[in-house]
């Protein structure tokens, strides 16, 4: 039996969540983007007093490592590092396209179970017309890493042409605009900590920690800002 703690602000919404095992027993979430960072540590509390549990409990705390938001991964990931160095417990890292592939088979094993052979493919806006994305199997097995991609009328045709490819995620709605092939389906999935939190104690269970010293946010691209340096 393990206590876990799951950290994910890597988009619009933030979220963490407690959990025995893989059973989730507390989860709190934000959907202001900009209150990411004071959200995080009283949350982090709040969830544990719901569980029933102290800090000290806490036998690895979980993080997504994006892509994402720039701010919010190293908020979360600073949050993660900090919490396992005081307690003494180790990190656990995940793919943010992970998280939500894992939302999206759940997703589609209910509503749609006559599939048996589709492409999950999450999308978070990257701002204007691109978007950070990746293509997974109905069994999350990963084909294309996460990469930034521009979107055109033509992009994933390749794919459509062969299956039916689910298409969700905070920068969907871009791609649904412009994307009229019948292989392509639009679902309205949802992903949080608790999510999160089911490959966590997949990842406990392995044995399978991260570097304190060396992880990283997993950015995709540079960052980019239109403000000068100061000379």
């Amino acid at each position: 039996m393990a206590f876990l703690l799951s950290i994910d602000a890597s988009t619009n919404h933030a979220s963490v969540a407690v959990a025995q095992d893989n059973q989730v027993l507390a989860l709190r979430s934000c959907g202001e983007q900009k209150e990411h960072a004071s959200f995080l540590q009283p949350a982090i509390a709040d969830a544990c007093r719901e569980a029933g549990i102290s800090l000290n409990q806490l036998q690895a705390v979980a993080v997504t490592l994006g892509p994402g938001s720039y701010t919010g991964l190293r908020v979360a990931l600073a949050s993660a590092k900090g919490l396992c160095y005081a307690l003494q417990v180790p990190l656990i890292t995940t793919g943010t396209l992970e998280v939500m592939a894992l939302a999206a088979q759940q997703h589609m094993a209910h509503y749609h179970p006559h599939l048996n052979e589709y492409l999950v493919c999450p999308m978070i806006d990257a701002r204007r017309q691109e978007v950070f994305t990746g293509m997974y199997t109905e069994t999350r097995a990963c084909i294309t890493p996460p990469f930034a991609l521009i979107l055109e009328q033509d992009s994933f045709l390749q794919q459509l042409d062969k299956q039916p490819v689910c298409f969700f995620g905070t920068g969907a709605a871009k791609w649904e605009a412009v994307c009229n092939h019948p292989n392509a389906l639009f679902e309205p999935i949802s992903w949080h900590a608790g999510t999160l939190a089911e490959l966590a104690w997949s990842a406990w269970q392995r044995q399978e920690f991260a570097s304190l010293a060396y992880s990283a946010p997993m950015y995709v691209k540079e960052f980019h800002t239109t403000v000068s340096p100061k000379k």
